[in-house]
């Protein structure tokens, strides 16, 4: 019989029969060698006595190992259905014990792996809905206007605003297309950014230059003061997409002939970079949930925008190890300070 097949009530009876045997051998030997039958009397006795007690500890041993695997099917049972952790007696230093504090680590590893799958499920479904709604509006738009040149008769100088208008609605979905490519490589881990000493001005540069022609449109001033050669450990692509970001935000929100200043200040634990307008300014109601995906105030909707810049800048300095903070008054501007560590 393989040992693997053995059951535990079968061992035990084995080794009772063995000890028996054993024990009718052993009386034998000692009334062939000592012909007195009070040996073998007390030899008997003495060999009850033990298999009384031997079977007592083979019975408490038997419940207990039933009770204890009853329960451990108990618990992997309710672990696998996530409805209950395994209960732990910290006092404890038997074997069962350890097996128990093994069962808890399991338990917290399934866990942790049940809530980043729920996670990443809802994220999912979120991105899913997000790019649903806002592809909604100019694929819609789309449709009417090619629908409108292929039906109707319609004269040279129409034909040219309907296809401006196209390349507009184009234009709309490739950039909502090209920030949620972003985001989601971001949040999915393919991208990762690469931190190195580099120039803040260089990363300044990069981000005002692509705020210029829209600037100059609104005939808004700009001024930037940035001391020179100052250095920090920093991912530039990066955060200049997220400097960007913070920019674009601020010429879409500031009036005709307004200003944006920028500056940068060398602190001991991070360099703070401010980019402060004279918009229109942010509730204060309304300046905790700015950084979510796809949200736009009710007042801005006649402005161009998907609600998608600000939410990608934070999820870029954060994942350096900074911050952003907002201060604004609704009429009075607003300023928007990136933080990121000196280390």
């Amino acid at each position: 019989m393989k040992l693997e097949n053995l059951s535990i009530r079968k061992f035990l009876w084995l080794i009772l029969c063995g000890v028996l045997a054993t024990s009718a051998l052993l009386l034998f030997g000692l009334f062939w060698i000592t012909k007195n039958l009070w040996v073998v009397l007390y030899g008997g006795l003495l060999t009850v006595a033990l298999l009384v007690w031997g079977g007592v500890f083979l019975y408490y041993f038997e419940k207990k190992l039933t009770l204890f695997t009853d329960g451990l099917c108990r618990t992997l049972d309710d672990m696998m259905d996530s409805a209950a952790r395994p209960e732990m007696d910290y006092e404890a230093e038997t074997l069962l014990a350890r097996i128990s504090h093994r069962l808890e680590r399991l338990y917290n590893v399934m866990q942790k792996s049940r809530d980043t799958i729920a996670k990443e499920k809802a994220d999912l479904q979120s991105l899913l809905s997000d790019i649903s709604h806002q592809t909604k509006t100019p694929i819609a738009n789309l449709k009417m206007l090619n629908e409108t040149m292929l039906t109707r008769h319609i004269s040279e100088e129409q034909r040219k605003e309907f296809l401006q208008a196209t390349g507009s609605q184009l234009d709309k979905l490739d950039f909502l297309i090209q920030a949620m490519v972003k985001t989601s490589r971001l949040e999915a881990g393919v991208i990762t950014l690469e931190k190195k000493d580099t120039l803040i001005e260089e990363t300044l540069v990069k981000a005002i230059n692509g705020i210029l022609a829209p600037m100059e449109k609104k005939n808004i001033e700009l001024t930037v003061n940035c001391p020179e050669g100052l250095t920090v450990s920093h991912d530039s692509r990066w955060t200049s997409e997220a400097l960007f970001n913070l920019l674009d935000n601020a010429v879409k929100y500031t009036p005709t002939g307004g200003s944006i200043h920028v500056s940068v200040q060398n602190w001991e634990m991070y360099l703070k970079i401010d980019v402060v307008d004279t918009g229109r300014g942010i509730p204060e109601r309304e300046q905790a949930t700015i950084f979510k995906r796809f949200y736009r105030e009710e007042a801005v909707h006649e402005v161009d925008g998907i609600g998608i810049g600000l939410y990608l800048a934070r999820e870029i300095i954060t994942m350096q190890g900074g911050y952003i903070l907002v201060t604004s008054e609704v009429g009075k501007g607003s300023t928007f300070s990136v933080f990121l560590p000196r280390n």
